[in-house]
């Protein structure tokens, strides 16, 4: 049998006609229900009373959860092409109906509806599960024991600081660490859904980065071309920076077979839920991370300890997590990311101690180059008791190297397959904290998916494994770069994206049409420098053209006009400063060139001519 549940705030529902000989014989009326749990189900061949039984309890103990006690059963043969007979399916409704322990109520069997549903915004408002003899599992993804360990396990808090030494949380002053404190409480809750929209969702649509996507999954987002100009440039960046320490890119499948050997014992020690796909008599899942493909990659080299470490780097576009609805808000949390994923290969806990070292350095550098500094992010970082015990120094120094207290969750024993792990967490405007960099050190995963080196004796060995993300998923470092920009707004500050990433650098402004030549032959000799450069040709007043300009976050502008043309300087309007300045060609543009050195370029991904764009409607 499989579910679909929806807590709602209402549901109304009309029958058409008869769908089926064997339909229910009613007469045909609307009816709306207010607060409601709403359960479309698919009976399934096979499907008995005992599964039926299993079926109501697990609706009415969810029901429970959200304190509503009004149920809707609602026949709904679409979740299935595996359906029991109509006679079959009929009596198992009605038996279902008959021991709930609630106000309850079924949809006409066999009938097409027309339907209206409202359904609530909190985090346990969809579910969908799968119900057989054998037990239940939930549809949105197999459960792993690590996700069951996670809500179970017992963490001892603390904050380190720089000297080393670890402080019990409710001792420890924060008063010169506001966004630590935060970061601490919202760890130790952990609560992740939201209440309101963060400031950045309303950036992303006034800016035509991304939106939502209504015709796909929630947390599945659609770019428009400036929010994908962006995040080129950001997978650009993050994959030369990798590159650059030595990372060799890849790239692996985004489905895998949930019975090989090496997933089903993997699922057990990920925190993760995902997507499954059942085709041809095989049971698919959509990958959460790159660590399936590179590991089971690594397990076809024939690798000497003279390769260690050995480090495999992959963009996946897309990585898959069911995250639950009531988190999905922007860009801050997705389904569907995209995430710079480098696994490091290596001999030994002192080799992979040594590899976290830079690792932690060139995830720092990275997200500095972004746009990201150390005083907008908050450490964190994990580790078992024994980790502790035996390499506090690593700990300590890592601590050191941040220059500021950092959070501490330590385990007495070990839940899942790493024994460290540090990241770097964007406290948002309303108090929420995002990963953004990460590192772990794995110590099963090299046995789980039969990876050998070969040491200098030829004996076989598996190696240690390190998960690196530098920056974190694509996605979420765009969430943080906007809610830093909401942050400065919010302070009185011109909110600014870093020239290099920003769609336009220069806007050109014509006073009349016929400047515009001058504008275009302007237009180029930048755009052969590697400029983004466009021209709002508008009929428009000037002073609009002007407004709009700063609105879209343009550092530069430049006015066009009688007085413009016979000068050889430019006039130049920045809004950083709020001043125009006259400056050659030369030196206006190695004043851009010094901003986005050593970055990636790509060109303007909109039509140069303002006039010629389509109007994004938000």
């Amino acid at each position: 049998m499989r579910i679909l549940q929806l807590h709602c705030d209402s549901i109304e529902y009309n029958p058409m006609k008869k769908e089926i000989k064997s339909a229910e014989e009613i007469t045909p009326e609307p009816k709306k229900i207010e607060e409601v749990v709403v359960a479309f189900i698919a009976i399934e061949d096979g499907d008995d009373s005992e599964v039926a039984r299993k079926a109501i309890a697990e609706i009415t103990a969810s029901m429970a959860k959200v304190g509503c006690n009004r149920l809707l059963l609602y026949p709904y043969a679409h979740l299935s092409s595996n359906l029991a007979s109509p006679s079959i399916a009929l009596s198992l409704l009605k038996e279902m109906e008959s021991n709930a322990n609630c106000e309850v109520s079924h949809a006409p069997f066999g009938w097409t509806k027309s339907y209206n549903i409202k359904v609530k915004g909190h985090p346990l408002a969809e579910s969908s599960k799968v119900i057989t003899k054998e037990g239940h599992e939930h549809e949105d993804g197999h459960t792993s024991e690590a996700l069951k360990s996670e809500s179970k396990i017992k963490s001892y808090w603390y904050i380190m600081t720089t000297d080393g030494i670890m402080h019990e949380i409710d001792n420890f002053d924060f008063t010169k660490h506001e966004k630590l404190e935060v970061l601490s409480k919202y760890e130790s809750a952990k609560k992740r859904s939201v209440d309101e929209p963060p400031p950045h969702v309303k950036l992303m649509k006034k800016m035509a980065i991304a939106d939502y996507e209504p015709a796909s999954d929630s947390g599945n987002m659609r770019f428009y071309p400036n929010g994908r100009l962006i995040k080129s440039l950001l997978e650009r960046y993050v994959t030369d920076e990798v590159k650059n320490y030595g990372g060799l890119e890849v790239e692996t499948p985004i489905m895998y077979d949930s019975h090989h050997p090496s997933m089903e014992s993997y699922f057990n020690r990920f925190p993760a839920r995902q997507y499954n796909i059942n085709t041809e008599g095989k049971q698919l899942f959509l990958r959460f991370a790159a660590c399936f493909g590179q590991f089971l990659m690594a397990n076809d080299f024939q690798i000497s300890y003279k390769n260690l470490p050995l480090k495999l780097y992959e963009l996946t576009r897309y990585s898959f997590r069911r995250e639950q609805s009531g988190e999905l808000v922007g860009l801050r949390r997705l389904r569907a990311f995209t995430m710079p994923d480098c696994h490091a290969f290596c001999q030994d806990i002192p080799q992979a101690i040594t590899e976290i070292r830079k690792r932690f350095d060139l995830s720092r550098s990275v997200l500095r180059e972004i746009g990201i500094t150390e005083s907008d992010y908050e450490m964190a970082i994990r580790f078992t008791e024994e980790f502790y015990n035996e390499h506090k120094e690593i700990i300590v120094d890592l601590v050191k190297k941040m220059g500021k207290p950092v959070l501490v969750e330590m385990w007495k024993e070990r839940f899942f397959y790493f024994v460290l792990k540090w990241e770097f967490n964007y406290v948002d405007n309303l108090g929420k904290a995002s990963a953004l960099s990460t590192d772990q050190i794995d110590v099963e995963n090299g046995a789980r998916y039969g990876i050998k080196f070969f040491d200098e004796s030829n004996t076989p060995h598996h190696p240690i494994i390190l998960h690196n993300s530098p920056s974190g998923a694509i996605e979420r470092v765009v969430y943080a770069l906007l809610e830093k920009a909401a942050f400065e707004q919010k302070e009185g500050k011109k909110p600014q994206l870093p020239l290099w990433l920003a769609p336009t650098q220069v806007r050109i402004i014509p006073l009349k049409e016929e400047f515009l030549k001058y504008c275009e032959d302007l237009a180029d000799r930048l755009s052969s420098q590697n400029i983004r450069v466009d021209i709002d040709d508008r009929n428009e007043s000037i002073g609009k053209r002007i407004r709009e300009s700063e609105t879209e976050w343009i550092r530069y502008s430049l006015v066009i006009g009688e007085k413009e043309i016979n000068k050889k300087e430019l006039a130049v309007r920045d809004r950083q400063s709020g001043n125009v300045k006259e400056i050659s060609f030369e030196e206006f543009v190695r004043e851009i060139k010094e901003q986005t050195k050593d970055k990636p370029f790509t060109k303007l991904n909109l039509a140069r001519h303002l006039s010629k764009r389509p109007q994004i409607m938000v």
